[in-house]
């Protein structure tokens, strides 16, 4: 209240003041002697009142945001460290030339080094007369100076780093919304050192939360959405709206920040993604240098967004530098790529020839994440002789010195591939290597007792060229987990039931099987490609074995999968790696299988185009094995 009653009085009061003298001077005209200086003063207000801060704000947004003295002008030629601390000696005075002294100084350390000259007793005078001047100036050097002498050393507890950050707590409501932003940007490095000064920032967030409205350019948006630890979920929210609105405006360096941003805060803005990809796929201008296209790579595949043209182009530009690219970018774009379902073969033939030529430079975790790449694409090298010897002989002496879950994947991703051998399997299939596994979330044992079964069923399946006795998963299934059915596979199971004639002798429906896989639909046909009873034929793909009766001469087994969106790659009909040794494995278990996908499923409409379809693809799948 005081505040706004003084606002409003400096408002009217020159005025008042003006009108006054005026009248004074018709009264009294014989009165020849001129005003005092103090009168003149109130008669004459001075640029700045209480209540207009922000002209304060705004005239420090200019090249020249205070008076530029000859000590200014010759400190920002200054080359050297020595040079700056001379200057000062011989022609520094106010605390605002310190500032700006201290400022120049950091710069120059920073590009000549030199830290040792800090304890000159010229640089501490600077200190004490930033100390005993701070009122005196100016926003932007204040703000300024707080990154300065944080940078150059100077401990925390100073007293001249208190009276900085008392002076910018008085004055906080006078800073621009970029001030704001790099006094953010300076708590967050306090922070990280174990220093933080409540007060300041609990008062700096709540202006940043009510002055939104503030922000206006690129450079502040960058700041701010980098450090978005800070914000409360409502003004991250406002920081999208702004850096939406503000995207046509945006380098090609400020879209990288901002994806990046998004990417450590997990949060999937899609309509901000869209428009950074479209800028970014449009511009001609950009420069799209190494680093941006495998962030951009990264905060894609982090969020699981999806822009084809954008990773077409990301491809595209990336090729001829492959040679250029370390190993930790290598396996980072293929990462990122894998997590997206996106399969570009150039681009992943290159990435397995930078492994051959540059095989030396990649770390063990490397290789591990490259064969995981490459296994959930099922990338299949044609030539791969050479890179799989390389990669074998890269993991014989730190294989058995991996992390329990990650050597569980490397060797599920062999078997992805066809390359996983004995030693492999034996060394993960160990009564005391899986009881490394149990613990833990229920849904993570799962899904490792779920690899495990995978791996047994490549010994059990896949042609090694050596008998293997089946490895005893130990992991025990997790009890009162509940799975649903898609609503394609409820489709499937529905029609199939229509197929059988509702006979339920005849149709087994999500079948979970030995080797770790469910089966969507399992029939058994006769010669005529009609089903016939399955509850008493042996099956040995079941937990139980089955019934007692063997199958009859002629009939085979056919296991019906339905192939969602989610099985393939990003714009393809390939299957991902899982859903092809899936594939694999069920047929080298004695079944044949009938595909259905999603692409062709959703384009019948009623149950009877539905039932025919079903029974033509059994048809000709039945028609091909018989082929063979």
């Amino acid at each position: 209240m005081t505040t706004r009653l003084l606002c409003r009085w400096a408002r009217w009061f020159p005025r008042c003041s003006q009108v006054a003298s005026v009248r004074l001077q018709t009264s009294t005209v014989h009165h020849t002697e001129p005003l005092c200086p103090m009168s003149v003063s109130w008669i004459q207000p001075s640029s700045r009142h209480f209540c207009q801060g922000n002209e304060l704000a705004r005239m420090e947004e200019t090249p020249f945001p205070y008076e530029c003295t000859e000590l200014v002008k010759l400190v920002e030629k200054a080359s050297t460290p020595k040079e700056v601390l001379q200057l000062w000696a011989e022609q520094g005075r106010s605390a605002s030339d310190a500032a700006r002294c201290l400022v120049q100084l950091n710069l120059r350390i920073t590009e000549k080094g030199g830290k040792e000259i800090l304890q000159d007793p010229r640089f501490e005078h600077m200190l004490e007369t930033v100390n005993a001047q701070v009122s005196s100036v100016w926003n932007g050097s204040l703000v300024a100076l707080l990154r300065t002498l944080t940078m150059l050393g100077v401990p925390s507890d100073a007293p001249v780093l208190h009276s900085i950050q008392n002076e910018v707590l008085w004055r906080i409501r006078r800073l621009t919304y970029r001030q704001l932003a790099y006094l953010v940007d300076w708590v967050a490095f306090q922070r990280k050192r174990g220093y933080e000064n409540e007060v300041l920032t609990t008062t700096l967030l709540k202006q940043l939360e009510l002055r939104w409205t503030e922000l206006s350019d690129s450079r502040t948006i960058t700041i701010l959405m980098g450090r978005a630890l800070f914000f409360s979920p409502s003004l991250m929210d406002k920081l999208e709206d702004k850096a939406l609105e503000l995207a046509e405006s945006f380098s090609a360096d400020d879209i990288r920040k901002v994806a990046l941003a998004l990417a450590s805060q997990n949060r999937r803005a899609v309509s901000l993604l869209r428009a950074l990809s479209y800028h970014l796929n449009q511009k001609s201008s950009f420069e799209l240098k190494t680093p941006l296209l495998l962030d951009i790579a990264y905060t894609y595949g982090k969020l699981n967004f999806h822009q084809a043209q954008v990773l077409k182009r990301i491809a595209t530009e990336l090729l001829p530098r492959l040679s250029d690219l370390s190993s930790l970018d290598v396996t980072r774009c293929a990462k990122s790529l894998a997590f997206l379902k996106w399969l570009h073969l150039p681009l992943f033939e290159g990435f397995a020839q930078h492994y051959v030529s540059y095989s030396e430079s990649y770390s063990t975790l490397q290789v591990c994440n490259l064969l995981m790449s490459f296994a959930k694409l099922n990338f299949q090298l044609a030539r791969g002789e050479e890179f799989y010897h390389k990669v074998h002989k890269a993991l014989e002496g730190s294989f058995q010195n991996l992390e329990p879950f990650l050597k569980t994947d490397v060797v599920w991703s062999l078997c992805v591939l066809n390359q996983a051998n004995p030693d492999y399997i034996a060394s993960v299939t160990k009564h005391d290597f899986q009881k490394k596994l149990s613990g833990g979330f229920v849904d993570r044992t799962e899904n490792y007792r779920l690899k495990l079964l995978h791996i047994s069923a490549f010994a059990q399946l896949e042609p090694l060229g050596i008998t293997i006795k089946s490895p005893a998963v130990l992991l025990p299934a997790a009890q009162g987990k509940v799975e649903t059915n898609t609503p394609m596979q409820s489709s499937l199971h529905t029609t199939l039931q229509s197929l059988t004639n509702s006979r339920t002798q005849a149709l087994r429906t999500a079948v979970k099987t030995v080797y770790g896989w469910t089966i969507d639909g399992e029939l058994v046909v006769d010669s005529e490609n009609k089903p016939i009873d399955l509850e008493n034929l042996q099956a040995h793909h079941l937990p139980g074995g089955g019934g007692p009766d063997a199958l009859p001469a002629g009939a085979r087994r056919i296991a019906f999968m339905s192939w969602d969106f989610s099985n393939f790659c990003l714009k393809s009909k390939n299957l991902l790696g899982r859903f092809a040794m899936q594939k694999r494995h069920l047929q080298l278990a004695g079944f044949i299988v009938v595909e259905v996908p999603y692409f062709e499923w959703l384009e019948l409409k009623s149950d009877w185009q539905k039932v025919a379809y079903l029974k033509d693809k059994l048809g000709k799948a039945v028609a091909e094995d018989m082929a063979k």
